[in-house]
């Protein structure tokens, strides 16, 4: 058995993340077990709160402000002469984010004389999964690929088929808004808090169901939103019309509506309905025309306990797996990005000089 110490950094949005993780492996060098043995993730939101959104620069000048703090306290129980290797997360994300995290782990790789990799965020978000699992390899393949895989958050939103870890085939993506964006500009609208798909989830749970809605004092309201691209054939999505809908809707509303409780938890729950089952929909669908042993969802959306449940129905309705990740591995994570790091390593996907590794802003699956 064979064993690999190694160090991961996640710096692609607002989340400044270090981890010390171990791989252990067999006679033939295939991973029997990933593991985090620490994931520090110290996050921005409140900061980014007063903004309705993360601000770039803002957030590049708190990476550089936290990650010394967080990476102390991620390997400060670990001897790092151990290490293989350095993972950092080299894209998708905001630009200004990224080179915080990658030159952080330029910087490191230097002092300690080790290679550095690039880390595919949007293939970290579907290993958190083995992360959540703890198997190797070999039974993950054997269990759950072929998988449909979708991953939704913030800034992403795309399905892609996984016939085996390195090996994808995106499927669709969004066309505008990402799934999260569209939580968070409607719980703008509505003038709940940022994060807006907590609060928009929160509210949504208190939803009685009544159609149309009552409200005390004014007429019965029935609230009823589009689900974009959901009939199309294609697996793209778009939830800018969405956005737009939910606009219009709430601005013919009188302000007294507008604050009532039952008219927020209407709102929220169909707002929350009209993004799900379109996500649903579409990786349901794919699931089922490509074959697929499994779906697996990632990505901070997938928290979404709404969403998880209706994927889950749909698996059994197919009768394949159904996997999401442990809630604290859904959102932004250096953990993640040091399993998507540990194939590239595999792979031999090493930076010939760690100041050659570049940021890559828009890089796909």
């Amino acid at each position: 058995m064979n064993e690999a110490y190694f160090l991961a950094i996640e710096t692609s949005c607002d989340d400044t993340s270090v981890s010390v993780l171990r791989a252990e492996e067999d006679g033939r060098g295939r991973l029997k077990k990933i593991e985090a043995l620490s994931n520090v993730v110290s996050s921005q939101t409140e900061l980014h709160a007063g903004y309705g959104g993360v601000y770039p620069f803002l957030a590049k000048r708190e990476h550089q402000k936290n990650l010394p703090a967080v990476f102390e306290n991620a390997a400060k129980k670990f001897d790092l002469s151990k290490l293989k290797f350095i993972a950092v997360t080299q894209g998708p994300g905001l630009d200004p984010c990224l080179w915080t995290g990658i030159n952080f782990a330029q910087d490191l790789a230097k002092k300690y004389n080790l290679p550095l990799v690039g880390a595919n965020h949007l293939e970290a978000h579907f290993l958190a999964n083995l992360l959540t699992l703890g198997i190797g390899e070999d039974e993950f393949a054997k269990n759950y690929l072929p998988a449909v895989c979708l991953v939704v958050s913030g800034g992403h939103t795309l399905l892609f088929l996984a016939n085996a870890i390195g090996d994808y085939e995106l499927l669709g993506q969004t066309v505008d808004d990402a799934a999260g964006e569209c939580f968070d500009k409607a719980a703008r609208i509505l003038g709940l808090g940022y994060p807006g798909g907590p609060e928009i989830a929160k509210l949504a749970q208190t939803y009685r169901g009544s159609t149309p809605v009552k409200l005390t004092g004014v007429e019965p309201l029935t609230v009823k939103l589009p689900r974009p691209m959901m009939k199309q054939k294609n697996y793209d999505f778009s939830f800018s019309g969405l956005k737009t809908a939910i606009l219009y809707f709430h601005q013919k509303q009188t302000e007294k509506t507008k604050k009532m409780p039952e008219y927020l938890q209407a709102m929220s729950y169909e707002i929350q309905q009209a993004i799900v089952e379109v996500l649903v929909s579409k990786t349901a669908r794919a699931a089922k025309e490509f074959a697929a042993r499994s779906i697996i969802i990632g990505g901070g959306v997938s928290a979404n306990s709404a969403l998880r449940q209706a994927m889950q129905k749909a698996a059994d309705e197919l009768e394949i797996r159904f996997l999401s990740p442990a809630v604290d591995l859904s959102v932004d994570n250096a953990a993640m990005a040091g399993a998507a790091g540990y194939f590239a390593w595999k792979r031999g996907e090493i930076a010939a000089d760690p100041d050659d590794l570049q940021s890559q802003p828009n890089l796909g699956i």
